[in-house]
């Protein structure tokens, strides 16, 4: 993600309090610590010279503190000269903070990763969803490890063994497929950033489930790509919104989750899907289905066909969730020549993935059923026990059981998840707001919660939840309360914490005018992302790429 530029508008006070990411979980007054982290924003570059910070009331709310803890923040800056406060002009970054020209990068304001950017300390990760214990079968393949001699150790599309490995799996699930189909990726997120810096040009559509994986809404941003939200139900996908997307905006991809849905948990029906594949193949959009969660169903009866048995279709897959996150193996497959470009753009950045890795891979699908269903198991009591704990101390909140996966999409009984996870971080939890996985901006009273932790861990966690959520759900009885979270003073600042009354209706599903512009007549801005189009928009470009593409 960009740097908040430095610009009349204002940056969203969500954004920034991403960016924040746990800047409460430290030792000493809230306002000195929000101080402390809005310093490092400054002087990394991620604040400019001249970007105007959101107003005090706006922030404190959205943080879930109080107004003078803010302002103190605020005032502690000025002082030092990182920022101006001006009567009528709002707080900026001040001009003298960071050189104009100091190099700036892209980065992320994704809660899901920076939690993972954080000092380890004593908060419990219910924000991450991977398993933390590596199963046995994956020390015994690295200890019985022999490395190939004679070989460079370059291979950018993946050795042969795994690609075929891969492919072996596909086809036994009624999908033929060729070891030339795989491409190896240091895990789905790199496929996923592959796929969008081939597929995706600044200006592109690209059609997204609202809410939607946040860690590939953060690749498509990145592409400056148009995202064209579609309403996720029970059933997945609103296939019949989707095709019609696709009709009028041509997207250059179309990105689902076809088995439970990360993060509602929803499984697209066979039904459904083949209209979804056949659509986007008349219509030409390249459809990725992201299939990383596909094989974490709790029950037998939860298996289905994937997307690709209905006709030509991207999957993306990994072994981070059935085995472990340390194990950095993905996949990509497709057509041939999709493949051998992205092996090209791949070869760009890192010349292949860790070969030793690859071969402990290649021993772990030998025999994968027990590996798999050890991690089944343990999924599915960390599921009942989490869904035991929330029912036992937060009986207000709606917990419905998923069917597989990793994580429980949970629906407050008011307020809002930005300014609760807030909270929960001085609590000692960190989870996933809802707001940050919907680009429909709705969403917005759900938690995703993963179920993958020890449970005594899962225990503490939602003890700690629940001392949070009586904080909060006090402060917005009240009005009142102190300003330290988990029982931590707040150095004897005054003041007092910010209401938390309901934001407006329920929006976990959008209205009905954000599912889409009018069909009539096109936008001259997208209705959710607000970015223009230009003459030269290269929406719809991507539909060449999987038929007669040329290498």
């Amino acid at each position: 993600m960009e740097p908040i530029e430095a610009s009349a508008s204002l940056p969203a006070a969500d954004d920034l309090v991403a960016r924040l990411g746990r800047w409460s979980a430290g030792r000493g007054p809230l306002y000195l610590l929000l101080a402390s982290r809005l310093r490092r924003l400054i002087d990394e570059g991620a604040l400019p010279p001249g970007a105007l910070l959101p107003p005090d009331r706006r922030l404190a709310a959205a943080l879930a503190v109080g107004r003078t803890t803010v302002v103190a923040a605020y005032d502690t800056l000025r002082q030092e000269g990182r920022v101006v406060r001006r009567q009528g002009s709002g707080t900026r970054v001040a001009a003298s903070a960071l050189p104009l020209d100091a190099p700036r990068v892209k980065e992320t304001s994704n809660p899901l990763f920076l939690h993972l950017l954080e000092a380890p300390d004593d908060v419990i990760l219910l924000s991450c969803a991977a398993p933390d214990r590596p199963p046995a079968e994956l020390a015994e393949a690295y200890r019985s490890l022999t490395l190939p001699v004679g070989d460079l150790g370059y291979h950018p599309a993946g050795i042969g063994a795994l690609r075929a490995a891969v492919a072996a799996r596909y086809a036994a699930r009624g999908v033929p497929t060729g070891p030339e189909q795989i491409l190896v990726t240091t895990g789905a997120q790199q496929a996923l950033a592959l796929l969008a810096r081939l597929l995706l040009a600044p200006g592109d559509g690209v059609l997204v489930e609202a809410p939607t994986y946040p860690g590939a809404l953060d690749l498509f941003r990145e592409s400056a790509a148009v995202p064209l939200p579609v309403a996720v139900g029970p059933d997945g996908v609103d296939v019949a919104e989707a095709v019609r997307v696709m009709e009028r905006h041509r997207p250059s991809l179309a990105y689902v989750i076809g088995r439970f849905q990360n993060p509602t948990g929803a499984v697209l029906p066979p039904l459904a899907g083949r209209r979804l594949v056949e659509a986007a193949n008349a219509l030409g959009v390249p459809l990725v289905d992201d299939e990383v969660l596909a094989d974490l169903g709790f029950d037998a009866d939860a298996d289905g066909p994937p997307l690709s048995s209905f006709g030509e279709v991207v999957g993306v897959g990994s072994l981070s969730k059935a085995v472990w996150g340390g194990l950095r193996i993905g996949w990509v497959r497709g057509p041939a020549p999709l493949v051998a470009r992205l092996a090209r753009l791949k070869a760009l950045h890192d010349l292949g993935s860790d070969v030793p890795s690859q071969l402990v891979a290649v021993r772990l699908l030998e025999a994968y059923a027990p590996v798999l269903s050890a991690r089944l198991r343990a999924a599915r009591a960390g599921h009942d026990h989490l869904r035991g704990e929330l029912a036992r101390l937060l009986p207000s909140w709606s917990c419905p059981p998923a069917a597989g996966g990793q994580t429980l999409w949970v629906r407050l009984p008011h307020g809002d998840g930005v300014s609760f996870a807030q909270l929960a971080l001085r609590h000692g939890v960190a989870v996933l707001p809802g707001a940050t996985t919907d680009a429909l901006g709705g969403s917005v009273r759900r938690l995703r919660l993963h179920f993958l932790a020890a449970p005594e861990v899962l225990t503490e966690a939602v003890r700690r939840l629940a001392a949070a959520w009586a904080e909060y759900d006090g402060g917005r009885e009240s009005g009142g309360g102190r300003e330290s979270g988990g029982g931590r003073e707040s150095g004897g600042e005054p003041g007092h914490r910010a209401s938390h009354q309901d934001q407006g209706p329920d929006r976990d599903q959008a209205p009905e005018h954000h599912q889409g512009p009018d069909r009539d007549q096109a936008p001259e801005r997208h209705p959710v992302s607000g970015y223009g189009r230009s003459p030269g928009s290269r929406i719809g470009a991507g539909r060449s790429f999987l038929r007669g593409i040329t290498v």
